[in-house]
């Protein structure tokens, strides 16, 4: 028998269970919304889809088993972006040409000398779909293969179908710099913000309709929207099994972590890669990892806990071969994020650089003269880093450009 004073607890603990599964299974992709009713998009159509391993549907029924079963749809061909069509090749490894070996479809390469498809790849196809699961950073990559993507099929008069999914840091957060048209490139192709809060979806509609694709030519866009997704939902809150994107970002706290910690990546301290919880760790050999800690905890960074750490970068086959710092001990910080809905990641990568100069004026180095001005996406905020000027000065700096962007995306927005 209960006793009764156990009863309540046991009430909570059921209701808590009854609300996480309702989010879980109330919640579709555009994939899922695909498959239940939009199907005659591609009724008799040559289809060629650009995915990974994230394209699953709610069920975790990969989008390229789908289709190749689905009656009336012919798969002809799949296209690899950065990592892979699985996922595990580590980033900046150029993709091969293969088969798929379930279904027998050729998997063509859009991450090596090629990251734009050709005429002769698009030959055969109708109709080009886009599913892949993004992270919400304007300098991780899928989102410019989406958009060279769209510039070919515009170019070929070839339709173009995203399939939508969630922003997994949420869609409401919106921070960090615009990227300045100067500095363009495959990891910054469009004047976005650093944490933009769209979907695919959405971004997929603003390039289209600002005429961002190559000569302003427009795609014959379809966006297919998720059902019962909310914009201020962080993906640890939904219910579901995360599917690592890409071999570091491991986890939605990993995901959190990256607009900011990502912009390590310019200088030579060690994003934590070569661990197993890169962007959670960071560090270096001559990094004086205690007074750096007071330091960013004296700044009361919202939404973070900083601690200090240390640990030794390995070769991770598929992941990290080469790490910085590699065999070599770091001393550190490690980041848990304990609200994601305060967690500002980007400041905290910015008050993380400027304390690290600061304290160390001879031993920090950029990587290169133009790595920091293509990651952060304009000239002025290397600047004022190098100037010392104050964090708070520079995430000022950003705000006037920031507010026209957040006016400019409103008109693109499909979920409140």
């Amino acid at each position: 028998m209960i006793k009764l004073k156990v009863l309540p607890f046991l009430i909570i603990v059921f209701l808590l269970s009854c609300n996480s599964s309702k989010t879980a299974t109330s919640i579709k992709f555009g994939l899922d919304v695909l498959m239940e009713s939009k199907l005659d998009l591609l009724r008799s159509k040559r289809v060629g889809v650009i995915t990974n391993q994230t394209g699953v549907d709610i069920k975790g029924n990969h989008i390229i088993d789908l289709l190749y079963r689905a009656p009336e749809v012919e798969l002809v061909a799949l296209f690899g972006p950065e990592h892979g069509i699985r996922g595990d090749v580590e980033g900046g490894y150029h993709i091969k040409n293969q088969k798929d070996p379930k279904t027998g479809v050729p998997i063509l390469s859009i991450y090596g000398k090629t990251k734009k498809p050709t005429l002769e790849m698009l030959r055969d196809i109708d109709v080009l779909i886009f599913d892949i699961q993004d992270v919400g950073t304007r300098f991780y990559t899928y989102i410019s293969t989406m958009s060279l993507c769209m510039e070919a099929a515009a170019e070929n008069r070839i339709d173009f179908i995203v399939l939508d999914r969630p922003n997994p840091i949420t869609g409401t957060f919106v921070e960090g710099p615009v990227l300045e048209q100067e500095y363009q490139s495959f990891v910054g192709i469009h004047p976005i913000a650093l944490r933009h809060g769209m979907t695919v979806g959405e971004l997929a509609q603003m390039f289209n309709e600002e005429g961002w694709l190559a000569n302003g030519i427009r795609a014959n866009l379809t966006v297919i929207p998720m059902e019962n997704w909310k914009r201020d939902l962080w993906y640890g809150e939904l219910g579901l099994n995360w599917i690592k994107p890409s071999p570091n970002i491991p986890s939605p706290t990993t995901a959190l972590l990256y607009p900011g910690m990502g912009l390590l990546e310019t200088c030579n301290i060690s994003e934590g890669r070569g661990t197993t919880r890169p962007f959670e760790n960071i560090g270096a050999p001559w990094l004086d990892h205690i007074t750096l800690a007071k330091i960013l905890n004296e700044s009361k960074i919202p939404g973070v806990k900083i601690d200090t750490t240390s640990y030794i970068p390995v070769d991770m086959s598929g992941a990290a071969m080469n790490p910085v710092y590699k065999e070599q001990r770091c001393r550190g910080l490690f980041f848990t994020v304990t609200d994601p809905h305060q967690f500002s990641s980007v400041a905290l990568g910015i008050h993380l650089i400027c304390a690290t100069k600061k304290l160390h004026p001879d031993k920090f180095k950029w990587n290169s003269p133009r790595s920091p001005l293509i990651m952060f996406g304009n000239e002025a905020t290397l600047k004022a880093i190098d100037e010392g000027k104050l964090p708070h000065q520079i995430i000022e700096a950003w705000q006037s450009k920031l507010k026209v962007f957040e006016q400019l995306r409103k008109k693109y927005l499909l979920y409140e």
